[in-house]
């Protein structure tokens, strides 16, 4: 089946919570069951090459982050991204620049090997994020692929 210019579904995974085609060229699109929003999963080669780059936000922990991190990224840890959730504790766990982010701004998510990344990216998609980027494999495949790392804190 064609989906959309130039894209074969390559398989298709159904869960409860989501469904997921896999398309070509090493990007999948997850549909939440409950919602009319996907989440786009990117391989980290995929990411650096778009032309406009979503905003990316490493979800580790600040101790992980500042081990080695993408050159790009963003701290945000994945239980603030889930406190912040909920409206009377975002004030308290979210920082500003996040906070002053539009629902309509891309944001991609990164983890250490995509686990926190798509529970993340869920919770965002839930609090009314419009496009939200997965980076499959997380900053694992991101070392692996040879992309560039930095240490030490943005």
């Amino acid at each position: 089946m064609e989906v959309g210019v130039g894209f074969q579904v390559s398989g298709v995974r159904l869960s409860a919570s989501h469904t997921t085609l896999y398309l070509n060229k090493n990007i999948s699109i997850t549909k939440l069951s409950n919602s009319h929003k996907k989440m786009i999963n990117l391989s980290p080669q995929d990411f650096i090459q778009l032309t406009d780059k979503p905003l990316l936000i490493d979800v580790r922990s600040g101790f992980e982050y500042k081990m080695f991190r993408s050159p790009d990224a963003i701290n945000l840890s994945l239980p603030r991204i889930l406190m912040g959730s909920n409206s009377w504790l975002r004030s308290w766990v979210l920082p500003q620049w996040f906070k002053d982010l539009s629902y309509h701004e891309p944001i991609a998510l990164i983890c250490l090997t995509a686990h926190r990344s798509p529970i993340a990216a869920e919770a965002l998609i839930k609090t009314e994020f419009n496009q939200v980027y997965n980076i499959e494999g997380g900053m694992m495949a991101w070392q692996k692929e040879g992309l560039p790392t930095v240490k030490g804190k943005k």
